[in-house]
């Protein structure tokens, strides 16, 4: 089986111990950053340090621990808006539901957003990532799929899912997005979650259905009287 031409890097930044992703193409030099926030300088130095260029971001859902900015007087170091900062041309992909919560935190303009519908594509160089629209932490909420990998974001964690006790989630919706898409995907694809609540940083989705309880829930009304 020839070799993947996929750069794939999973670091942890910040006080809320979030993951961040560079996902690029090995034979073009291009990467996009996975939920930019805490630290760009870092986040751009790596980048360049592993030799790629980095030309954008993934954007999972709009918390300011993932994108920068602030929510409920919280402000988060970082994020698009200082990528843009960094890299003008920078282009911000996130889900249509999203976008203007993500203006809105973060002062970035809707103009500099690239929305998507779930289902959609992005091309680094090479290299198709698949967006899969996760709603339930919030409405726009997204995964990405790339070779096997599976980011997730505050959708799906190792042994837990996403809080849908704040402004924007929704319980049915998360339910749904658990059942109904992740569960689906094959087993051998590997989950790396949004933040390292863990002591692994990822697993296989053929373990977490048989270990994490929030996909082994077995109607709505007992996910809904769980989630309270």
């Amino acid at each position: 089986m020839p070799e993947s031409g996929l750069f794939f890097e999973q670091m942890s930044l910040g006080p809320m111990q979030n993951f961040i992703y560079l996902i690029g193409c090995k034979k073009t030099r291009a990467c996009l950053v996975v939920d930019p926030a805490w630290d760009i300088d870092a986040l751009v130095t790596r980048a360049s340090e592993a030799g790629y260029d980095l030309r954008g971001a993934l954007v999972t859902h709009y918390h300011p621990d993932h994108v920068g900015g602030s929510f409920f007087g919280f402000k988060v170091p970082g994020g698009v808006a200082e990528l843009l900062e960094q890299v003008p041309d920078a282009a911000i992909h996130v889900n249509k539901l999203e976008a203007e919560g993500l203006a809105k935190i973060t002062g970035v303009p809707l103009s500099a957003l690239q929305t998507h519908e779930s289902g959609d594509r992005v091309q680094i160089g090479e290299i198709e990532i698949q967006l899969i629209h996760t709603p339930g932490h919030t409405p726009g909420s997204q995964c990405f799929l790339v070779d096997g990998k599976l980011v997730s974001g505050d959708t799906l964690f190792i042994q837990g899912c996403g809080r849908v006790d704040l402004p924007g989630a929704n319980p049915e919706d998360m339910y749904r997005s658990l059942t109904q898409k992740l569960a689906l995907l094959p087993d051998d694809t590997v989950l790396y979650p949004g933040h390292h609540y863990d002591p692994k940083p990822s697993e296989q989705l053929g373990v977490l259905k048989r270990s994490n309880h929030y996909l082994r829930v077995p109607d709505m009304d007992t996910w809904l009287a769980m989630m309270g």
